[in-house]
């Protein structure tokens, strides 16, 4: 003989509960109604003006069976390994030279700061005249714009080491040498790791902006040849376009 143990109903509302707060169970619900409010409404616009997500699955699916999206994954990897690779080995150091000396950062703290609050990418054009249109121009853009962040989160994790932990150093007759690599550097790890991370973000940024503007490769450059076409004027010679 057999019995049958129905699920309490306070059993079943403490499952429910727990799913509906679980915040990935939140989060990839929200993803999945936005995606199909996408799909709904996107189907609805001109193709001119806007796609949905299955058209552009499709598409990135034929790019990758051609060759040509891992193929300018790559040309855009470059640069932006080169150009991050730089802003981390120069932007570390620098933020904790600013808030170690306060020499350093009452001469050069304005620049930093200034620089950070630029809108940069309004200066790519002038990079351009400097560097071509090229790799080094887009090792340059990436650099010039990953850089600002790492080197102020940097420099608020020195700032923000309690004095308590350099004293220590100091009571042990450490160097400013040993202070700065053996209690400084550790302590500001977390400030590093985060300013790293907003970094990455700026650095894809940077790197299609530079694609899109010197238009010659990479994940950027590969959406450049139709408007370059659109634009190319129906003329031989310069001083017949006038």
């Amino acid at each position: 003989m057999t019995t049958d143990h129905a699920p309490a109903p306070s059993s079943l509302r403490m499952d429910l509960t727990t799913i509906l707060t679980n915040r990935r169970v939140i989060t990839i619900a929200s993803v999945t109604i936005a995606l199909l409010l996408w799909e709904i409404f996107g189907r609805q616009v001109n193709p001119l003006f806007g796609s949905y997500p299955s058209a552009i699955a499709a598409k990135m699916f034929e790019l990758t069976a051609n060759g040509r999206l891992p193929k300018a994954f790559f040309q855009s990897l470059q640069p932006f390994v080169v150009g991050f690779g730089l802003a981390a080995i120069l932007g570390i150091p620098i933020g904790m030279l600013l808030g170690r000396f306060r020499f350093l950062e009452a001469a050069f703290s304005i620049y930093v700061t200034a620089g950070n609050a630029m809108p940069l990418i309004a200066i790519t054009p002038l990079f351009m005249l400097w560097f071509g249109l090229g790799f080094t121009v887009k090792v340059a853009i990436v650099a010039t714009l990953s850089f600002f962040p790492i080197c102020m989160s940097t420099w608020s994790g020195v700032k923000s080491i309690p004095k308590s932990l350099i004293e220590v150093g100091e009571s042990f007759v450490g160097t400013r040498r040993d202070i700065l690599q053996k209690i400084v550097l550790p302590a500001s790890v977390p400030y590093i790791m985060a300013g790293i991370r907003l970094a990455v973000g700026k650095g894809i940024i940077a790197m299609i902006v530079a694609e899109f503007f010197t238009a010659l490769s990479g994940l950027g450059g590969s959406s450049s040849p139709p408007r370059t076409i659109s634009r190319r004027p129906k003329c031989s010679r310069p001083s017949s376009c006038c």
